[in-house]
């Protein structure tokens, strides 16, 4: 993409504008914790974003994070005052040498110099070491604000706020007949759920899940490791908490955009506050999946690594109450099968974007095979569902492209006319291997060593899901849910029917 002239001057102007101003982009990504001595210090692709400066203020703005937009030519401003003093420091190098030299000249080769001299070779030292505070601040800098910005979007991700339809499951329309009964009213009738008890222990956007619905999001899980098991997909099951530095590294702040709690932070004693290493509640198991391989070099070879597993996930901020988070559908604490995979990049790939379209990479191709797998699942289910191509502003931090699929839930016909996400799968380039160090050894000419990408989806995440098997399973005649078949053969023998009768 060719981007706009914009003069040096003009730049300067603008940096200079946004400093008076106090602007730094950053008002709700600042991050939240130190990082600590043991954490790897990211290896940002500084050079790319300074080369397209154009490129990353649209795709800011696109995204929005408007506020991150004039980051990347606040880099290149940065930059260009760096080389300026790093050719001025060179030269005060060269002169303090050439002090050197005639200080050690015998004493009637410099006779009354040497005063002189020394007080010249003293001013060039207080102006080097200045030279070197500010050289280290200016790195500093644009780090900061390059681990602001957002990864570059794919060419397949639309722009705006409206998602691409691609498809449909199990019919191009909701099923007719359906009743609109809530699962919520479904639970309670049959003893599956129990949300008053959850609010005496816990608060609201807690649950308990009861009996046959226990049992069900146990058999759940298990068909979701079957379908991608058989697959090649290995299973792991992660830890639930995580140091700070790793969940932000994996594009997870404390606050979205809109200021709101998104992680539960565990409580730690100052000292290890103090050094960083304060714990957090995942929101999901891409983050220990991720961290996992952090500070590691894989091999091309063992490429793909592809790994399922299930884990509680916590999300602290689960939406102002209503309508759309009655129940299962947004809670603080749920059960998820999730899928993780590092890839090799493209051969030549740089900033995210591949240059050769008509190639598809290792990483569409394992994403386009976990969009499969949650195709197949929800399509065994027998649960109505569209695909979207989610549009640049749903992306999030680390997300280059993104699909979602949303399942009909009978009871929510009155929002987007009853669909609901249900999975989502993401390809992250190698925004998140960067800042985890998660690097690669090739032999591909005379490239040696690079950057693995980074691919995440969402198997099943068990309380939508589970609502919509009993929503769309509910049978108002007999007054109970049939099991789908897919899940009987992991439930108790000859449960095919939860009801009273």
């Amino acid at each position: 993409m060719k981007q706009p002239f914009v003069c040096s001057s003009c730049r300067l102007s603008l940096a200079k504008a946004l400093k008076d101003l106090g602007v730094n982009g950053s008002v709700n990504n600042k991050r939240a914790y130190t990082r600590p001595t043991f954490a790897t210090k990211p290896t940002l692709n500084l050079k790319h974003i300074r080369q397209n400066p154009g490129l990353y203020e649209q795709n800011a703005n696109d995204r929005n994070y408007a506020p991150l937009a004039k980051n990347g030519w606040r880099i290149l401003d940065l930059h260009e005052k760096l080389v300026a003093q790093q050719r001025a420091a060179v030269e005060l190098r060269q002169r303090n040498n050439a002090l050197a030299k005639e200080l050690k000249k015998p004493e009637e080769a410099r006779v009354g110099l040497r005063s002189i001299l020394l007080d010249e070779a003293k001013l060039l030292k207080g102006r080097l070491a200045k030279y070197e505070a500010e050289e280290k601040s200016a790195q500093e800098e644009m780090e900061r604000l390059a681990l602001e910005l957002p990864n570059l979007s794919s060419v397949h991700t639309p722009s705006g706020s409206e998602p691409q339809i691609l498809r449909y499951l199990n019919g191009d329309s909701p099923p007719s007949g359906k009743g609109s009964k809530s699962h919520v009213d479904i639970g309670k009738e049959l003893d599956l759920l129990d949300f008053e008890a959850s609010a005496t222990t816990s608060g609201w956007g807690w649950y308990f899940l009861k009996n046959e619905a226990a049992l069900l999001e146990q058999a759940l899980i298990q068909y979701a490791l079957s379908v991608a098991m058989k697959r090649g997909w290995k299973v792991m099951t992660p830890p639930s908490l995580v140091y700070s530095h790793i969940a932000s590294a994996c594009g997870f702040m404390p606050r979205d955009q809109n200021g709101e709690t998104q992680i539960y932070n565990i409580a730690t004693n100052e000292t290890s506050a103090a050094a960083g290493t304060g714990l957090v509640l995942t929101g999901t198991a891409e983050i220990p999946f991720a961290g996992s391989q952090a500070n590691k070099t894989i091999n091309e070879v063992d490429l793909p690594l592809k790994v399922i597993g299930p884990s509680r996930c916590y999300r602290a901020e689960a939406g102002a109450r209503g309508v759309d988070t009655k129940g299962l559908y947004r809670v603080h604490e749920f059960t998820k099968v999730e899928m993780f995979a590092w890839t090799a990049p493209p051969p030549t790939s740089e900033g995210g974007l591949d240059v050769h379209d008509d190639v598809r990479s290792e990483s569409e191709i394992v994403f386009d095979e976990m969009v499969a797998i949650q195709e197949e699942i929800l399509t065994s289910l027998g649960l109505h569902a569209r695909v979207l191509e989610m549009p640049s502003t749903d992306l999030g931090a680390s997300a280059s492209r993104k699909i979602d699929i949303e399942a009909f839930f009978p009871s929510r016909t009155g929002i987007d006319n009853g669909y609901g996400e249900v999975t989502s799968a993401s390809t992250c380039t190698d925004y998140q291997a960067r800042r985890l160090n998660t690097k690669l050894k090739f032999e591909r000419g005379e490239v040696k060593a690079g950057f693995v990408e980074t691919v995440n989806g969402t198997a099943l995440a068990v309380p939508r899901i589970l609502a919509a098997v009993l929503e769309n399973g509910w049978d108002e005649r007999r007054g109970g849910v049939v099991v789908p078949r897919c899940l009987r053969k992991y439930m108790p023998e000859g449960l095919e029917y939860i009801g009273k009768g």
